[in-house]
């Protein structure tokens, strides 16, 4: 058995090696072609293009996972079974059981890969992506959920914001406070605010405007402190994607969505995601298994290849057009994240029981 997961390991781990070498050059490039559309802008030019491009493979990586272990995997069986290998393996006494434990042990490595690129090289890479392109192009991020900016609710106040920098403080803002039966108490405008510590912010060039009962007042300040219970880690988000975020980032965005009674799906689509996406290299591989009693009559290797490039590339994209339609029509996060992954385990199991039988 530790023979077999060996010999099996090293075929599918140089197969998944290509794969992933053909797909990250690919995906490289279509952002390099991107980015060269603003190149010029600011001291944006080739060489902090080619660095942003550098930064946004770990997150490419990640994301492709599933599709490269489908591909790598079905290459490697097919080329094997092609040169009768798994016959002779099937024939030496392995079974379908046997098969199926040697690939889920050497998934296992990939899983653990995945998990680590994910949530400990994708999310700082992308966002130090991002404030870089920023920081180079001499720009600010607009945030464009609506025209007037990004509304957030923070305990009983609603706050609009124009603009994130790059260094999460926060440019023109207003601070909209009402009391407990949503009366307006008090607005607050500022020219720009900084985090200094947990739940305080200090607000600069301050015009705060009070509504009394029987009078209004109008108050200037140069500084002053807000007391908020936002963080720079819940507006960095604004930056990054959420397939980009940690699952801690995300769990905490969502939390803090629901707390103000705001959509949070998305980001729960995404957190899902993201703890099923190692997960869904086992169903890759088990997916792949089937192809392994490939002979030359059922169609030359490369159909059978192109046959796993057609799987890898539905997971992918039509799993993302699950999530979008979750977060649109408020789909139960877990069922929006899961399907493609459910319905692949599936269709793996049935190919299983199907080839077992003829």
């Amino acid at each position: 058995m530790n023979l077999l997961t060996r010999y099996l390991g090293r075929e599918i781990y140089f197969s998944i090696g290509l794969v992933f070498l053909a797909l990250i050059m690919l995906f490289a490039f279509l952002d390099l072609i991107h980015e060269l559309n603003a190149m010029g802008q600011g001291q944006y030019h080739l060489g902090y293009v080619l660095l942003f491009v550098i930064l946004t493979i770990p997150g490419h990586i990640y994301e492709l996972f599933p599709v490269a272990v489908l591909i790598g995997t079905i290459t490697a069986l097919v080329q094997m079974a092609g040169n009768s290998e798994l016959t002779v393996i099937r024939s030496s006494g392995a079974s379908l059981g046997q098969m199926v434990g040697a690939l889920f042990k050497i998934a296992l490595p990939l899983v653990i890969l995945s998990f680590v690129c994910g949530e400990l090289l994708a999310p700082p890479s992308e966002r130090l992506a991002q404030q870089l392109r920023l920081k180079a192009q001499n720009a600010q991020v607009s945030l464009h959920e609506f025209r007037s900016g990004v509304w957030v609710k923070d305990d009983n106040s609603f706050v609009n914001v124009k603009s994130v920098m790059p260094d999460t403080s926060l440019s023109d803002i207003d601070i909209y406070r009402f009391d407990q039966t949503y009366h307006l108490q008090a607005i607050t405008r500022a020219k720009r605010a900084e985090f200094i510590d947990q739940g305080v912010w200090r607000l600069e060039d301050v015009r705060e405007t009070l509504f009394g009962k029987t009078n209004i007042d109008i108050a200037l300040q140069p500084q002053r402190e807000w007391q908020s219970t936002l963080t720079p880690a819940i507006l960095s988000v604004l930056l990054v994607v959420p397939d980009q975020m940690s699952v801690y980032d995300l769990y905490q965005y969502a939390t803090h969505l629901k707390e103000n009674r705001q959509k949070s799906a998305r980001y729960e689509i995404a957190m899902w995601n993201k703890l099923l996406n190692p997960l869904s290299l086992l169903v890759m591989m088990l997916l792949a298994l089937p192809f392994a009693t490939y002979h030359r009559r059922a169609g030359g290797v490369g159909a059978m290849i192109f046959l796993g490039i057609v799987l890898g590339l539905v997971f992918h994209f039509v799993g993302r057009l699950f999530a979008s339609l979750g977060a649109l029509n408020d789909w139960q996060p877990f069922i929006s994240a899961t399907a493609m992954t459910g319905l692949f385990l599936v269709l793996g199991i049935s190919m299983l029981w199907w080839t077992e039988r003829r």
